[in-house]
Protein backbone atom coordinates (compact mmCIF):
# COMPACT_ATOMS: atom_id res chain seq x y z
CA UNK A 1 0.00 0.00 0.00
CA UNK A 2 2.07 2.57 -1.32
CA UNK A 3 1.58 6.35 -3.34
CA UNK A 4 -1.04 6.92 -5.18
CA UNK A 5 -2.57 3.62 -3.98
CA UNK A 6 -2.12 4.93 -0.44
CA UNK A 7 -3.76 8.27 -0.85
CA UNK A 8 -6.63 7.09 -2.85
CA UNK A 9 -7.63 4.26 0.54
CA UNK A 10 -7.23 7.51 2.63
CA UNK A 11 -9.51 9.47 0.35
CA UNK A 12 -12.20 6.55 0.21
CA UNK A 13 -11.88 6.14 4.22
CA UNK A 14 -12.21 10.20 4.85
CA UNK A 15 -15.18 10.33 2.47
CA UNK A 16 -16.52 7.34 3.35
CA UNK A 17 -16.75 8.86 6.91
CA UNK A 18 -17.80 12.11 5.87
CA UNK A 19 -20.80 10.47 4.10
CA UNK A 20 -21.84 8.48 6.85
CA UNK A 21 -21.62 11.61 9.22
CA UNK A 22 -23.65 13.82 7.07
CA UNK A 23 -26.09 11.65 5.62
CA UNK A 24 -26.72 7.99 6.52
CA UNK A 25 -28.77 7.97 10.07
CA UNK A 26 -30.41 11.65 9.42
CA UNK A 27 -33.64 10.70 10.50
CA UNK A 28 -32.71 9.83 14.37
CA UNK A 29 -32.38 13.66 14.45
CA UNK A 30 -36.35 13.70 14.19
CA UNK A 31 -37.00 15.94 17.16
CA UNK A 32 -35.51 18.78 15.89
CA UNK A 33 -37.12 18.58 12.53
CA UNK A 34 -40.71 18.10 14.65
CA UNK A 35 -39.40 21.65 16.50
CA UNK A 36 -39.44 22.92 12.73
CA UNK A 37 -42.41 20.98 11.35
CA UNK A 38 -44.40 23.06 14.28
CA UNK A 39 -42.82 25.75 13.87
CA UNK A 40 -44.57 25.69 10.06
CA UNK A 41 -47.92 24.72 11.11
CA UNK A 42 -47.62 20.97 9.77
CA UNK A 43 -50.36 19.21 10.35
CA UNK A 44 -51.91 21.82 13.12
CA UNK A 45 -55.26 21.08 11.35
CA UNK A 46 -55.35 18.09 13.53
CA UNK A 47 -55.44 20.86 16.61
CA UNK A 48 -57.95 21.71 18.50
CA UNK A 49 -58.85 24.97 19.98
CA UNK A 50 -56.86 25.18 23.75
CA UNK A 51 -60.14 26.84 25.21
CA UNK A 52 -57.86 27.74 28.41
CA UNK A 53 -55.34 29.59 26.20
CA UNK A 54 -54.50 32.84 27.80
CA UNK A 55 -52.84 34.83 24.57
CA UNK A 56 -49.21 34.12 25.74
CA UNK A 57 -47.99 32.72 22.09
CA UNK A 58 -44.27 31.24 23.83
CA UNK A 59 -46.98 28.72 25.28
CA UNK A 60 -48.98 26.51 23.28
CA UNK A 61 -50.80 23.25 24.38
CA UNK A 62 -50.09 19.73 24.04
CA UNK A 63 -51.73 18.83 20.45
CA UNK A 64 -52.56 15.21 21.06
CA UNK A 65 -53.68 14.03 17.34
CA UNK A 66 -50.76 16.16 15.79
CA UNK A 67 -48.21 14.39 18.07
CA UNK A 68 -49.34 10.94 17.10
CA UNK A 69 -49.11 11.83 13.32
CA UNK A 70 -45.17 12.90 13.83
CA UNK A 71 -45.07 9.80 15.97
CA UNK A 72 -46.51 7.27 13.25
CA UNK A 73 -43.80 9.16 10.31
CA UNK A 74 -41.13 8.43 12.71
CA UNK A 75 -42.50 5.05 13.37
CA UNK A 76 -42.50 3.98 9.61
CA UNK A 77 -39.18 5.56 9.01
CA UNK A 78 -37.65 4.06 11.73
CA UNK A 79 -39.07 0.71 10.77
CA UNK A 80 -37.76 0.88 7.18
CA UNK A 81 -34.17 1.70 8.83
CA UNK A 82 -34.22 -1.99 10.46
CA UNK A 83 -36.43 -3.91 7.86
CA UNK A 84 -34.87 -2.84 4.71
CA UNK A 85 -31.62 -3.98 6.10
CA UNK A 86 -31.56 -7.42 4.34
CA UNK A 87 -33.56 -6.23 1.23
CA UNK A 88 -30.53 -3.68 0.35
CA UNK A 89 -28.05 -6.39 1.52
CA UNK A 90 -29.22 -8.17 -1.15
CA UNK A 91 -28.81 -5.39 -3.41
CA UNK A 92 -25.84 -4.52 -2.61
CA UNK A 93 -24.57 -8.38 -2.87
CA UNK A 94 -26.38 -9.09 -6.49
CA UNK A 95 -25.56 -5.86 -8.08
CA UNK A 96 -22.68 -4.36 -6.77
CA UNK A 97 -21.45 -1.30 -5.21
CA UNK A 98 -21.90 1.23 -8.17
CA UNK A 99 -25.87 -0.33 -8.70
CA UNK A 100 -26.47 0.11 -5.18
CA UNK A 101 -24.94 3.26 -4.43
CA UNK A 102 -27.00 4.43 -7.46
CA UNK A 103 -29.93 3.65 -6.00
CA UNK A 104 -29.31 5.02 -2.79
CA UNK A 105 -28.60 8.17 -4.63
CA UNK A 106 -32.08 7.91 -6.34
CA UNK A 107 -33.82 7.47 -3.16
CA UNK A 108 -31.82 10.10 -0.80
CA UNK A 109 -32.14 13.16 -3.51
CA UNK A 110 -36.32 12.08 -3.96
CA UNK A 111 -36.28 12.06 -0.71
CA UNK A 112 -34.56 15.63 -0.08
CA UNK A 113 -36.15 17.42 -2.72
CA UNK A 114 -39.56 16.12 -1.53
CA UNK A 115 -39.13 17.76 1.61
CA UNK A 116 -37.61 20.66 0.30
CA UNK A 117 -41.28 21.43 -1.63
CA UNK A 118 -43.70 20.33 0.68
CA UNK A 119 -45.89 22.70 2.88
CA UNK A 120 -48.23 22.52 5.69
CA UNK A 121 -50.95 21.66 2.98
CA UNK A 122 -48.94 18.64 1.40
CA UNK A 123 -47.07 17.59 4.66
CA UNK A 124 -48.44 13.99 4.16
CA UNK A 125 -45.62 13.03 1.63
CA UNK A 126 -43.65 13.16 4.64
CA UNK A 127 -44.98 9.26 4.97
CA UNK A 128 -43.45 8.98 1.31
CA UNK A 129 -39.56 10.98 1.73
CA UNK A 130 -38.87 9.57 5.49
CA UNK A 131 -38.75 6.10 4.59
CA UNK A 132 -36.99 7.01 1.56
CA UNK A 133 -34.33 9.19 3.20
CA UNK A 134 -33.75 6.49 5.22
CA UNK A 135 -33.88 3.69 2.74
CA UNK A 136 -31.03 5.86 0.75
CA UNK A 137 -29.31 6.34 3.98
CA UNK A 138 -29.16 2.62 4.75
CA UNK A 139 -27.29 1.77 1.31
CA UNK A 140 -24.99 4.67 2.04
CA UNK A 141 -23.92 2.83 5.17
CA UNK A 142 -23.94 -0.99 4.00
CA UNK A 143 -21.98 0.49 1.14
CA UNK A 144 -19.28 2.40 2.82
CA UNK A 145 -18.59 -0.59 5.15
CA UNK A 146 -16.42 -2.52 3.05
CA UNK A 147 -14.22 0.34 3.17
CA UNK A 148 -12.47 -1.35 6.29
CA UNK A 149 -11.10 -4.26 4.02
CA UNK A 150 -8.69 -1.91 2.60
CA UNK A 151 -6.85 -1.47 6.12
CA UNK A 152 -6.30 -5.16 7.29
CA UNK A 153 -5.85 -5.21 10.75
CA UNK A 154 -8.02 -2.06 11.58
CA UNK A 155 -11.09 -3.08 9.95
CA UNK A 156 -13.25 -3.59 12.57
CA UNK A 157 -11.78 -0.53 14.04
CA UNK A 158 -13.29 1.36 10.52
CA UNK A 159 -16.45 -0.65 10.58
CA UNK A 160 -17.15 0.23 14.23
CA UNK A 161 -16.16 4.04 13.34
CA UNK A 162 -18.38 4.18 10.75
CA UNK A 163 -21.52 2.57 12.62
CA UNK A 164 -20.74 5.61 15.22
CA UNK A 165 -20.45 8.47 12.04
CA UNK A 166 -24.22 6.88 11.32
CA UNK A 167 -25.31 7.76 14.52
CA UNK A 168 -23.71 10.92 14.89
CA UNK A 169 -25.42 11.84 11.70
CA UNK A 170 -28.66 12.53 13.24
CA UNK A 171 -26.74 16.15 14.33
CA UNK A 172 -27.51 17.25 11.01
CA UNK A 173 -31.39 17.98 11.74
CA UNK A 174 -29.89 20.14 14.52
CA UNK A 175 -27.61 22.22 12.28
CA UNK A 176 -30.63 22.52 10.25
CA UNK A 177 -33.29 23.79 12.91
CA UNK A 178 -30.13 26.03 14.21
CA UNK A 179 -30.23 27.50 10.61
CA UNK A 180 -34.01 27.87 10.30
CA UNK A 181 -33.88 29.55 13.20
CA UNK A 182 -31.15 31.67 12.28
CA UNK A 183 -33.44 32.55 8.65
CA UNK A 184 -32.71 30.25 6.50
CA UNK A 185 -35.27 28.22 5.16
CA UNK A 186 -36.29 24.27 5.49
CA UNK A 187 -36.21 24.47 1.61
CA UNK A 188 -32.75 26.23 1.47
CA UNK A 189 -31.57 23.36 3.47
CA UNK A 190 -33.11 20.37 1.84
CA UNK A 191 -31.77 21.83 -1.47
CA UNK A 192 -28.46 22.31 -0.21
CA UNK A 193 -28.69 18.73 1.13
CA UNK A 194 -30.35 17.67 -2.76
CA UNK A 195 -27.07 19.23 -4.41
CA UNK A 196 -25.20 16.89 -2.54
CA UNK A 197 -25.78 13.71 -4.95
CA UNK A 198 -23.23 15.50 -7.14
CA UNK A 199 -20.48 14.55 -4.57
CA UNK A 200 -22.20 11.05 -4.09
CA UNK A 201 -22.21 10.22 -7.99
CA UNK A 202 -18.42 11.51 -7.82
CA UNK A 203 -17.16 9.43 -5.30
CA UNK A 204 -18.91 6.21 -6.54
CA UNK A 205 -17.03 6.38 -9.79
CA UNK A 206 -14.14 8.00 -8.54
CA UNK A 207 -13.73 6.76 -5.08
CA UNK A 208 -15.31 3.37 -4.90
CA UNK A 209 -15.12 0.05 -6.63
CA UNK A 210 -17.55 -1.11 -9.05
CA UNK A 211 -18.00 -4.69 -7.41
CA UNK A 212 -17.19 -5.61 -3.75
CA UNK A 213 -13.52 -4.50 -2.03
CA UNK A 214 -12.53 -8.44 -1.34
CA UNK A 215 -10.72 -9.45 1.93
CA UNK A 216 -8.35 -10.04 2.17
CA UNK A 217 -7.12 -7.17 -0.12
CA UNK A 218 -4.87 -8.75 -3.22
CA UNK A 219 -1.44 -7.10 -3.53
CA UNK A 220 -2.14 -5.96 -7.15
CA UNK A 221 -5.73 -5.08 -6.26
CA UNK A 222 -6.84 -1.39 -7.31
CA UNK A 223 -10.14 0.48 -7.46
CA UNK A 224 -11.93 3.90 -9.01
CA UNK A 225 -8.94 6.23 -9.73
CA UNK A 226 -5.87 3.48 -9.93
CA UNK A 227 -7.82 1.22 -11.87
CA UNK A 228 -6.57 0.82 -15.19
CA UNK A 229 -9.13 -2.15 -15.84
CA UNK A 230 -12.39 -2.42 -16.51
CA UNK A 231 -15.39 -3.83 -14.55
CA UNK A 232 -14.66 -7.18 -15.37
CA UNK A 233 -11.19 -7.40 -14.54
CA UNK A 234 -11.83 -6.03 -11.44
CA UNK A 235 -14.36 -8.88 -10.38
CA UNK A 236 -11.98 -11.27 -11.86
CA UNK A 237 -9.72 -10.30 -9.34
CA UNK A 238 -12.08 -9.80 -6.36
CA UNK A 239 -13.48 -13.57 -7.21
CA UNK A 240 -9.63 -15.13 -7.13
CA UNK A 241 -9.18 -13.30 -3.97
CA UNK A 242 -12.47 -15.08 -2.72
CA UNK A 243 -11.09 -18.09 -3.65
CA UNK A 244 -7.44 -17.92 -2.43
CA UNK A 245 -9.59 -16.76 1.22
CA UNK A 246 -12.07 -19.96 1.07
CA UNK A 247 -9.30 -22.33 -0.18
CA UNK A 248 -6.97 -21.15 3.03
CA UNK A 249 -9.87 -21.70 5.15
CA UNK A 250 -10.71 -25.51 4.18
CA UNK A 251 -6.85 -25.89 4.85
CA UNK A 252 -7.25 -24.67 8.20
CA UNK A 253 -7.81 -27.57 10.73
CA UNK A 254 -10.84 -26.63 12.68
CA UNK A 255 -9.99 -25.32 15.84
CA UNK A 256 -8.44 -22.54 14.40
CA UNK A 257 -12.13 -21.65 12.71
CA UNK A 258 -13.47 -19.40 15.64
CA UNK A 259 -16.84 -19.89 13.43
CA UNK A 260 -16.49 -23.76 13.17
CA UNK A 261 -19.21 -25.87 15.89
CA UNK A 262 -17.52 -28.95 16.10
CA UNK A 263 -14.27 -26.85 17.06
CA UNK A 264 -16.10 -27.12 21.10
CA UNK A 265 -16.72 -30.74 20.71
CA UNK A 266 -12.37 -31.52 20.72
CA UNK A 267 -10.23 -33.09 18.82
CA UNK A 268 -10.95 -35.92 16.41
CA UNK A 269 -14.62 -35.26 17.06
CA UNK A 270 -16.98 -34.20 14.24
CA UNK A 271 -20.07 -33.00 13.95
CA UNK A 272 -22.64 -32.23 11.53
CA UNK A 273 -22.85 -29.41 9.66
CA UNK A 274 -26.33 -27.39 10.60
CA UNK A 275 -28.48 -25.90 8.83
CA UNK A 276 -29.54 -21.96 9.05
CA UNK A 277 -32.64 -22.21 10.50
CA UNK A 278 -31.42 -24.87 13.14
CA UNK A 279 -28.89 -21.56 14.36
CA UNK A 280 -32.26 -19.49 13.84
CA UNK A 281 -34.72 -21.81 16.25
CA UNK A 282 -31.45 -21.79 19.18
CA UNK A 283 -31.69 -20.40 22.10
CA UNK A 284 -28.65 -18.57 21.76
CA UNK A 285 -30.47 -16.21 18.67
CA UNK A 286 -33.88 -15.91 20.18
CA UNK A 287 -32.42 -14.30 23.46
CA UNK A 288 -30.39 -12.07 21.17
CA UNK A 289 -33.50 -10.75 19.45
CA UNK A 290 -34.62 -10.31 22.53
CA UNK A 291 -31.87 -8.61 23.87
CA UNK A 292 -31.86 -6.10 20.81
CA UNK A 293 -35.72 -5.95 19.80
CA UNK A 294 -36.33 -4.12 23.76
CA UNK A 295 -33.18 -1.98 24.17
CA UNK A 296 -33.92 -0.74 20.37
CA UNK A 297 -37.72 0.08 21.12
CA UNK A 298 -36.55 1.87 24.06
CA UNK A 299 -34.34 3.90 21.92
CA UNK A 300 -36.78 4.37 18.98
CA UNK A 301 -40.15 5.58 21.54
CA UNK A 302 -37.60 7.82 23.31
CA UNK A 303 -36.32 9.42 20.04
CA UNK A 304 -40.17 9.38 18.16
CA UNK A 305 -41.78 11.13 21.49
CA UNK A 306 -39.13 13.23 22.84
CA UNK A 307 -40.64 16.17 21.12
CA UNK A 308 -44.12 15.49 22.99
CA UNK A 309 -42.28 14.48 26.16
CA UNK A 310 -40.22 17.78 26.56
CA UNK A 311 -43.42 20.28 25.79
CA UNK A 312 -44.99 18.16 28.65
CA UNK A 313 -42.49 18.63 30.81
CA UNK A 314 -41.64 22.62 29.72
CA UNK A 315 -45.09 22.97 30.52
CA UNK A 316 -45.56 24.13 27.02
CA UNK A 317 -42.37 26.65 27.11
CA UNK A 318 -41.38 26.73 23.61
CA UNK A 319 -38.03 27.89 24.36
CA UNK A 320 -36.83 25.67 27.06
CA UNK A 321 -38.20 22.79 24.54
CA UNK A 322 -35.95 24.14 21.62
CA UNK A 323 -32.85 24.70 24.02
CA UNK A 324 -33.33 20.58 25.45
CA UNK A 325 -33.95 19.64 21.48
CA UNK A 326 -31.02 21.39 21.19
CA UNK A 327 -29.14 19.67 23.82
CA UNK A 328 -29.93 15.87 22.83
CA UNK A 329 -29.04 16.76 19.04
CA UNK A 330 -25.57 17.69 20.37
CA UNK A 331 -25.09 14.47 22.52
CA UNK A 332 -26.39 12.53 19.81
CA UNK A 333 -23.04 14.12 18.00
CA UNK A 334 -20.80 11.77 20.27
CA UNK A 335 -21.83 8.49 19.29
CA UNK A 336 -18.80 8.69 16.84
CA UNK A 337 -16.60 8.95 19.75
CA UNK A 338 -18.39 6.57 21.53
CA UNK A 339 -18.67 3.14 18.90
CA UNK A 340 -15.14 2.16 19.20
CA UNK A 341 -14.63 2.01 22.92
CA UNK A 342 -17.30 -0.69 22.68
CA UNK A 343 -14.71 -2.91 20.11
CA UNK A 344 -11.88 -2.37 22.22
CA UNK A 345 -13.47 -3.74 25.29
CA UNK A 346 -14.86 -6.74 22.97
CA UNK A 347 -10.66 -7.13 21.84
CA UNK A 348 -8.67 -6.37 24.67
CA UNK A 349 -11.01 -9.15 26.86
CA UNK A 350 -10.60 -11.31 23.73
CA UNK A 351 -6.66 -11.02 23.84
CA UNK A 352 -6.69 -12.06 28.22
CA UNK A 353 -9.07 -15.12 27.72
CA UNK A 354 -6.89 -15.93 24.38
CA UNK A 355 -3.89 -16.25 26.78
CA UNK A 356 -5.84 -18.43 29.57
CA UNK A 357 -7.55 -20.75 27.00
CA UNK A 358 -3.75 -22.12 26.37
CA UNK A 359 -3.66 -23.64 29.88
CA UNK A 360 -7.50 -24.57 29.76
CA UNK A 361 -7.96 -25.66 26.83
CA UNK A 362 -10.83 -23.69 26.12
CA UNK A 363 -12.44 -23.47 22.49
CA UNK A 364 -11.62 -20.48 20.40
CA UNK A 365 -15.68 -20.34 19.37
CA UNK A 366 -16.03 -20.01 23.70
CA UNK A 367 -13.17 -17.17 23.98
CA UNK A 368 -14.95 -15.29 21.27
CA UNK A 369 -18.09 -15.58 23.26
CA UNK A 370 -16.57 -14.74 26.60
CA UNK A 371 -15.23 -11.71 25.55
CA UNK A 372 -18.49 -10.20 24.00
CA UNK A 373 -20.32 -11.02 27.81
CA UNK A 374 -19.24 -8.04 29.29
CA UNK A 375 -20.36 -5.79 26.01
CA UNK A 376 -23.73 -7.64 26.07
CA UNK A 377 -24.06 -6.90 30.08
CA UNK A 378 -22.86 -3.44 29.77
CA UNK A 379 -25.37 -2.11 26.88
CA UNK A 380 -27.95 -3.81 28.82
CA UNK A 381 -26.79 -1.79 32.55
CA UNK A 382 -26.77 1.32 29.99
CA UNK A 383 -29.92 1.39 28.88
CA UNK A 384 -31.47 0.53 32.32
CA UNK A 385 -29.54 3.75 33.57
CA UNK A 386 -30.68 5.77 30.47
CA UNK A 387 -35.00 4.33 30.56
CA UNK A 388 -34.84 4.76 34.59
CA UNK A 389 -33.45 8.62 34.32
CA UNK A 390 -36.13 9.01 31.00
CA UNK A 391 -39.05 7.41 32.92
CA UNK A 392 -38.60 10.19 35.92
CA UNK A 393 -40.55 13.62 35.26
CA UNK A 394 -37.89 16.35 36.17
CA UNK A 395 -36.59 18.10 32.83
CA UNK A 396 -33.06 18.70 34.47
CA UNK A 397 -32.56 14.83 34.93
CA UNK A 398 -32.98 14.45 30.99
CA UNK A 399 -29.48 15.73 30.32
CA UNK A 400 -28.47 12.37 32.03
CA UNK A 401 -30.93 10.58 30.20
CA UNK A 402 -29.18 11.80 26.73
CA UNK A 403 -25.59 11.19 27.76
CA UNK A 404 -26.74 7.58 28.98
CA UNK A 405 -29.02 7.33 25.76
CA UNK A 406 -26.35 7.89 22.92
CA UNK A 407 -23.58 5.96 25.00
CA UNK A 408 -26.34 2.72 25.38
CA UNK A 409 -27.21 3.42 21.21
CA UNK A 410 -23.55 3.16 20.05
CA UNK A 411 -23.13 0.25 21.87
CA UNK A 412 -26.18 -1.34 20.83
CA UNK A 413 -25.38 -1.56 16.92
CA UNK A 414 -21.81 -2.46 17.13
CA UNK A 415 -22.01 -4.92 19.83
CA UNK A 416 -25.36 -6.37 18.34
CA UNK A 417 -22.71 -7.25 14.70
CA UNK A 418 -20.05 -8.55 16.35
CA UNK A 419 -21.92 -11.32 18.86
CA UNK A 420 -23.26 -12.32 15.63
CA UNK A 421 -20.39 -12.53 13.85
CA UNK A 422 -18.72 -13.97 16.88
CA UNK A 423 -21.50 -16.71 17.80
CA UNK A 424 -22.32 -17.96 14.90
CA UNK A 425 -21.08 -19.31 11.19
CA UNK A 426 -19.54 -16.66 8.68
CA UNK A 427 -21.21 -18.23 5.81
CA UNK A 428 -24.83 -17.63 7.49
CA UNK A 429 -23.88 -14.11 8.95
CA UNK A 430 -25.56 -11.86 6.45
CA UNK A 431 -28.77 -14.01 6.54
CA UNK A 432 -29.17 -13.51 10.68
CA UNK A 433 -27.87 -10.35 10.50
CA UNK A 434 -30.96 -9.10 8.06
CA UNK A 435 -33.11 -11.47 10.01
CA UNK A 436 -32.57 -9.91 13.19
CA UNK A 437 -33.05 -6.76 12.20
CA UNK A 438 -36.32 -7.36 10.17
CA UNK A 439 -37.61 -9.27 13.63
CA UNK A 440 -36.63 -6.49 15.91
CA UNK A 441 -38.27 -3.81 13.54
CA UNK A 442 -41.68 -5.61 13.87
CA UNK A 443 -41.21 -5.67 17.69
CA UNK A 444 -40.62 -1.54 16.70
CA UNK A 445 -43.44 -0.81 15.70
CA UNK A 446 -45.23 -1.09 18.98
CA UNK A 447 -43.62 2.09 19.11
CA UNK A 448 -46.74 3.75 18.25
CA UNK A 449 -49.70 2.33 19.73
CA UNK A 450 -47.47 2.48 22.91
CA UNK A 451 -47.16 5.98 22.32
CA UNK A 452 -51.09 6.36 21.47
CA UNK A 453 -52.21 4.24 24.48
CA UNK A 454 -50.42 6.86 26.94
CA UNK A 455 -51.67 10.12 24.78
CA UNK A 456 -55.00 8.65 24.81
CA UNK A 457 -56.28 6.69 27.88
CA UNK A 458 -53.30 6.97 30.42
CA UNK A 459 -54.05 10.71 29.68
CA UNK A 460 -50.29 11.72 28.82
CA UNK A 461 -49.06 9.89 32.00
CA UNK A 462 -46.09 7.54 30.90
CA UNK A 463 -45.97 6.14 34.41
CA UNK A 464 -47.48 2.23 33.93
CA UNK A 465 -45.64 1.89 30.91
CA UNK A 466 -42.54 3.15 31.47
CA UNK A 467 -42.66 0.35 34.18
CA UNK A 468 -43.28 -2.39 31.92
CA UNK A 469 -40.52 -1.58 29.49
CA UNK A 470 -37.85 -1.15 32.64
CA UNK A 471 -38.94 -4.89 33.49
CA UNK A 472 -38.13 -5.69 30.06
CA UNK A 473 -35.16 -3.69 30.28
CA UNK A 474 -34.19 -6.00 33.10
CA UNK A 475 -35.21 -9.19 30.98
CA UNK A 476 -32.23 -8.08 28.72
CA UNK A 477 -29.88 -9.05 31.36
CA UNK A 478 -30.67 -12.91 30.69
CA UNK A 479 -28.99 -12.82 27.30
CA UNK A 480 -25.53 -12.22 28.88
CA UNK A 481 -25.77 -14.72 31.24
CA UNK A 482 -26.86 -17.61 29.15
CA UNK A 483 -24.16 -17.13 26.97
CA UNK A 484 -21.83 -16.94 30.39
CA UNK A 485 -23.55 -19.77 31.37
CA UNK A 486 -22.87 -21.62 27.93
CA UNK A 487 -19.27 -20.32 27.90
CA UNK A 488 -19.08 -21.62 31.17
CA UNK A 489 -20.21 -25.15 30.80
CA UNK A 490 -18.13 -25.33 27.60
CA UNK A 491 -14.50 -24.34 29.43
CA UNK A 492 -15.66 -27.03 32.21
CA UNK A 493 -15.89 -30.10 29.29
CA UNK A 494 -12.89 -30.13 28.35
CA UNK A 495 -11.35 -30.66 31.59
CA UNK A 496 -13.65 -33.88 32.21
CA UNK A 497 -12.93 -35.70 28.61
Amino acid sequence: MQGQGLCLRVATLLTGLLECLGFAGVLFGWASLVYVFKTEHYFDELCEPDAGATGNFTVQPDCKAQDERFSLIFTLGSFMNNFMTFPAGYIFDRFKTTVARLIAIFLYTSATLTIAFISADSAFLLFLAMPMLTVGGILFLITNLQVGNLFGKHRSTIITLYNGAFDSSSAVFLIIKLLYEQGISLKASFIFLSVFSAWHVGRTFLLMPRGHIPYPVPSNYSYGLCSGNDAREEEKKTAESEKLELQSKESLPAKEDPSSPSEALGPGKQQEPRSFWSYVLSQRFAWHLVWLSVIQLWHYLFIGTLNSLLTSLAKGDRALVSAYTNAFAITQFFGVLCAPWNGLLMDRLKQKYQKEAKSTGSSAMTVALRSAVPSLALTSLLCLGFALCASVPILPLQYVTFILQVISRSFLYGGNAAFLTLAFPAEHFGKLFGLVMALSAIVSLLQFPIFTFIKGPLQNDPLYVNVMLVLATVLTFVHPFMVYWECRRERKSPATA
